[in-house]
């Protein structure tokens, strides 16, 4: 399978405030134009006793990668990993690190859904090495895709990140920060673990973010 390669969009990075922010969208299924006000919310001990019960959706972003080896223009194949960007060494540590901390945090996880990218599979294979998970296409990075392309993907995040999730589970998306962009004006960095909680029928809130750096002072 291969993906057409068009222009990318500018990337954007968020800073901290406090306070839950809720999920809306357009008709389109993207987020309005406001959203590129977006502000991240840090995680606290509070954050990771809430996940332990389950009944949350989590998205990451996949480790660190190689930005002198971009995704091959003008195409890139699916089954074939020389076409695209690759995880760096501490990319892969990066992400084994962040399995390590969820697992150290006793956070349950149950269905995780990834991109079919390269990276992503990486990322998957080094923090959950034991743990089943389901390639999805509709998770694909979206940074080179026109409009028309971004919207099935679009659409596949905010349903997952919306549906309930039983207690005592929660589910886990390993996608690609543009898609988190274009669904709701956020820019998570690499290896960060996103909290949803899931309202149904589209409707989701951000609760906060757990950069790679913040586990340690979260475990204290």
């Amino acid at each position: 399978m291969k993906i057409t390669v068009h222009m990318a969009i500018a990337l954007f990075v968020a800073t901290a405030v406090l306070g839950p922010v809720a999920a809306h969208a357009d008709a389109t299924g993207a987020a309005p134009a406001e959203a590129a006000k977006f502000k991240e919310i840090t995680a606290t001990k509070e954050t990771l006793e809430q996940l332990r019960r389950g009944g949350w959706a989590l998205y990451m972003r996949h480790g660190r990668t190689d930005n002198t080896k971009p995704d091959r223009y003008p195409s890139v194949d699916l089954n074939d990993c020389s076409t695209q960007r690759p995880l760096t060494e501490d990319g892969l540590k990066m992400a084994a690190q962040v399995g390590e901390e969820v697992r150290k945090a006793r956070i349950p996880i149950g269905e995780i859904r990834i991109s079919p990218l390269c990276r992503v599979k990486d990322t998957v294979a080094a923090a959950f090495p034991n743990h089943t998970f389901t390639l999805d296409n509709e998770l694909l990075y979206t940074a080179n895709l026109t409009d028309a392309e971004k919207q099935p993907i679009i659409a596949n995040t905010r349903r997952l990140l919306s549906a309930p999730v039983a207690n005592g589970v929660n589910r886990l998306l390993i996608a690609h920060a543009p898609n988190l962009m274009d669904l709701i004006g956020y820019f998570p960095k690499e290896g960060t673990l996103v909290v949803f909680r899931p309202k149904g029928n589209g409707e989701f809130d951000y609760i906060a973010s757990i950069p790679p750096s913040l586990w340690p002072g979260l475990q204290q």
